[in-house]
């Protein structure tokens, strides 16, 4: 078990770098550069993976980026495609956050963690794969905010309910989301020793700049108010060939 925890908090890299191996500085700089940079490319990689687009292509024939609001992601498949394919779609983006999760704790523990995660945020929004044109970010910031500090997942979670009930913009909730964050890391980080790491909140931050940058259009459309309201009611109904601007 104090194996285990050891790997989580120091990754098995770490736990080698911080071993008795005779190391001179320099391959101890460079090992540790190396894993830094490992983590950043596996999550970067993952992350340019992107579900939406690979789905409409593989079930649809198409490219969700000509449809809709022209954004690869789960609200646009969920507006274009209906509430099946967006299912598809988050699992998709949830899961390469999770596998960048695991490969950057095992090699750095949660230092790496947090390195693969953002740069998995990234990838999803600047996909090498397609062109640097992907999606927003909401679900893989979301699933690395669950993994990395689940108690401030709960805050952010309850933020985004409500506005997105209350107001029903979609856009609106992921920003509202997004601002809280850093606030909800700095709140319940003492709570959650075993998950503290003093970059983390640099972390927090450059993700809710990320996100809020990505939505810069969303808010020009909210203050217009030209932006689309998503219906609930039809939602789960037939396939639909529009989109939002969300």
């Amino acid at each position: 078990m104090e194996t285990f925890w050891n790997i989580i908090h120091q990754g098995l890299l770490g736990m080698y770098l911080g071993g008795s191996h005779g190391l001179s500085d320099a391959a101890f700089t460079t090992l540790l550069i190396a894993g830094h940079l490992l983590c950043m490319a596996a999550g970067y990689l993952l992350g340019s993976v992107n579900t939406a687009i690979i789905l409409s292509r593989i079930k649809y024939g198409a490219d969700i980026r000509d449809s809709g609001s022209g954004n690869a992601g789960m609200t646009n498949v969920l507006r274009t495609y209906g509430a099946g394919s967006a299912g598809v779609t988050l699992l998709g983006d949830a899961a390469k956050t999770l596998v960048s999760y695991i490969i950057g704790t095992l090699l750095l523990g949660i230092r790496g963690a947090y390195f693969a995660c953002f740069m998995c945020v990234v990838g999803h929004i600047f996909p090498l794969y397609y062109k640097f044109q992907g999606g927003k970010g909401i679900v893989c910031a979301g699933m690395m905010i669950l993994l990395l500090n689940p108690l401030a997942f709960l805050i952010i979670l309850a933020v985004f309910i409500i506005v997105l009930v209350g107001f029903k913009f979609v856009s609106l909730a992921s920003i509202m989301a997004a601002m809280i964050y850093p606030m909800a890391h700095s709140w319940t980080m003492a709570y959650m020793p075993d998950r503290l790491w003093l970059g983390s909140p640099t972390f927090a931050v450059l993700t809710a700049v990320l996100v809020l940058w990505r939505h810069y259009p969303n808010m020009k459309r909210l203050l217009a108010k030209k932006e689309s309201k998503i219906d609930f009611s039809k939602l789960f109904g037939k396939k639909k060939n529009g989109g939002d601007k969300s």
